[in-house]
C-alpha cells in the first residue's frame, strides 16, 4: 500500500536503473524467485536474466505465481527461503563479506521484530 506518486517513482526507478554490474559483483549465495505469472515484471526482463548475470544463483520459477506471490503464497515462498538458507550454511556468511559491502557500512541497521 502507498500513494499513487510513491507507486510511479518506483515503476520510474526500477524501469529505467541498469543494476547489470552491481549484479555482476554478488559472491554470496544468491536465490532469485519469480513466478511466472508476474504481470508487473516480466519474468524474463527480471529473474531469469538476473539469474544468469549473477554467479552461480538459483532460479526458482513459481508457476501461476503473481507479483505479490511472497504476501499471496507466503507459506510456500518462505519454505523455500528457509531451505535456501540452510543449504547454503556454511557458505559466505555476512562477517565475511568485503567491509565496504557490509549493511552496517551503508548505513543501515537491522533489527530483529522484538528489538523494534
Amino acid at each position: 500500500m502507498g500513494g499513487i506518486k510513491a507507486h510511479c517513482d518506483c515503476i520510474k526507478a526500477f524501469s529505467e536503473t541498469d543494476v547489470t554490474e552491481d549484479l555482476k559483483k554478488f559472491d554470496v549465495p544468491t536465490l532469485v524467485m519469480h513466478g511466472d505469472d508476474d504481470q508487473i515484471v516480466p519474468i524474463d526482463a527480471a529473474g531469469r536474466m538476473s539469474a544468469t548475470i549473477v554467479k552461480g544463483a538459483t532460479l526458482k520459477v513459481y508457476p501461476g505465481f503473481p507479483h505479490g506471490m511472497p504476501a499471496t503464497n507466503a507459506d510456500q515462498i518462505h519454505a523455500d527461503l528457509l531451505v535456501f538458507i540452510k543449504q547454503s550454511k556454511g557458505s559466505r556468511s555476512l562477517k565475511d563479506i568485503r567491509p565496504s559491502l557490509r549493511p552496517e557500512k551503508a548505513g543501515y541497521t537491522y533489527l530483529h521484530p522484538a528489538q523494534k
